[in-house]
């Protein structure tokens, strides 16, 4: 396996033996669309904000920080998102039933996140706490982590519901999410390691926003009074954002008590956008201009389970020590490249690593936002496994083409002019759309040759619903 990231040369200074790693603190939030927060994520676009929803803390977080305009999830469902995130790899490249096997301890695969932080300093303590759900009878330490709440599920964000509709009802509870006692373990793990000055990784995967809804009392009381947005309402789900982003600004809280703000960084993400309607449509493939009202993640196109840009272009900050405050960047980051900026955080090389898709942007990070990411898969590549739609991704700094496997049909479009995606551009631009088309299965053919075998290579075959 190549080393890299771990203990690779290059110009980077060696770090004293004595010198403290940075801690890295990741916020990973569930279905949290790229609008939904009350400050923008793009500065010239006020649709970037919601119009009714309110996350004072995550807006601190930004404030204080750098905002990713163009921060991708891994993938527009969570699963694949969390496993790739673990092994800086697209999920394409990890398979989907395969999974299991290929990346089980005792194989071939790359080492996970905590195991490349430890192999570059091996005083890093690791937690993992709440959904870990890799659908794959895999535990957090089986990967490295010394801490957590073992193989968890969607916990209560179940896609049944007993109690009755998902969409519709919602749940009162003072511990709405799990919230609460998330961030009071994650809490007692950050006093822990620096009361003992041991540098930690901390992931913090919430429940929140997934449905169930549930919030507190008190919250929905609010937001029940709140006058609706054009595209954002619904108390129950409002209120559920809300306690997410109470429990966010306790771990900020905290770091500052603590006295470790000046060697902590904090990521947070979404595994996936939004969906686009509460409930939502089973036409979500549709052009915007066939709804007669704007979708959730308005002005982006579609939502969760779905790869236009609402579904996979999501929340994406970081705040730490050299990052610019209230900075905003263009530079395209995806989940993939945060293994990697890790490592280099913590004192590895930036040079990527061949089994590796993704790159680390911290150089971005301390450069007010401006400059390039060196990957060694240049492109963004996606695929939507397992649904009534198959349908494969590729994003090349602006131009963006969607495959459509049942049907066969590309869709191209410039994301610089039109990040709505609501122009194709195939037909007035075929040599690009035929150019994208062709890397993109060529990128499949090599890391999951199954998939060309499953849709027979010319989209007439679709895949089984899960």
């Amino acid at each position: 396996m190549a080393l890299g990231l771990l203990v690779g040369s290059g110009s980077r200074p060696a770090r004293s033996p004595l010198a403290m790693p940075p801690n890295i603190i990741f916020i990973l939030t569930d279905d949290q669309g790229w609008t939904s927060l009350s400050s923008r994520m793009q500065n010239d676009l006020p649709e970037s904000a919601s119009d009714c929803y309110e996350t004072p803390n995550i807006d601190r977080m930004a404030r204080a920080g750098m905002r990713f305009t163009r921060g991708y999830a891994p993938a527009a469902i969570c699963s694949p998102t969390r496993r790739s995130i673990q092994f800086g790899q697209t999920p394409i490249r990890q398979g989907e039933e395969g999974f299991p096997d290929r990346y089980k301890p005792g194989s071939n695969a790359p080492r996970a996140l905590p195991q490349v932080l430890k192999a570059i300093d091996n005083r890093y303590q690791a937690a993992y706490l709440g959904k870990w759900d890799f659908r794959a009878e895999m535990a957090p330490e089986q990967f490295g982590y010394d801490l957590s709440d073992g193989d968890t599920r969607n916990g209560n964000g179940n896609l049944v519901q007993v109690k009755g509709d998902k969409w519709d009802d919602h749940y009162l509870t003072e511990d709405p999410k799990k919230v609460n006692s998330l961030t009071e373990r994650a809490i007692g793990f950050m006093e822990k390691q620096a009361a003992a000055q041991i540098p930690f990784y901390l992931q913090i995967s919430h429940y929140a926003t997934h449905v169930n809804m549930e919030t507190r009392q008190s919250t929905l009381d609010y937001f029940t009074k709140k006058k609706e947005g054009k595209r954002h309402g619904n108390p129950a789900w409002a209120g559920m954002l809300f306690d997410l982003d109470t429990g966010i600004g306790s771990i900020l809280d905290k770091v500052e008590k603590l006295g470790i703000a000046d060697h902590t960084y904090i990521f947070l993400m979404a595994d996936n956008g939004a969906t686009e309607f509460l409930p939502p449509v089973r036409n979500r493939l549709d052009h915007p201009s066939k709804f007669d009202q704007p979708m959730r993640n308005y002005p982006l196109r579609g939502g969760k389970w779905v790869l236009f840009e609402g579904g996979i272009r999501v929340p994406f900050i970081v705040m730490g020590p050299g990052i610019k405050a209230g900075s905003q960047s263009d530079v395209p980051v995806i989940g993939w490249d945060l293994l990697p900026t890790f490592a280099e955080l913590a004192g590895g090389t930036a040079r990527p690593e061949k089994d590796r898709d993704g790159g680390s942007f911290l150089s971005v990070l301390k450069n007010g936002g401006k400059g390039v990411v060196s990957r060694t898969t240049k492109d963004f590549y996606f695929h939507r496994y397992n649904n009534g739609y198959p349908h494969s991704a590729i994003i090349s700094g602006n131009d963006k083409l969607v495959r459509f496997w049942k049907t066969g049909k590309t869709e191209l479009y410039d994301l610089s002019k039109d990040q709505g995606e609501v122009t194709d551009l195939a037909a007035k631009n075929p040599k690009k759309a035929k150019e994208l088309d062709a890397r993109l299965l060529a990128y499949i053919k090599v890391h999951n040759p199954v998939l060309l075998t499953a849709y027979q290579g010319d989209g007439k075959k679709e895949k089984p619903e899960n």
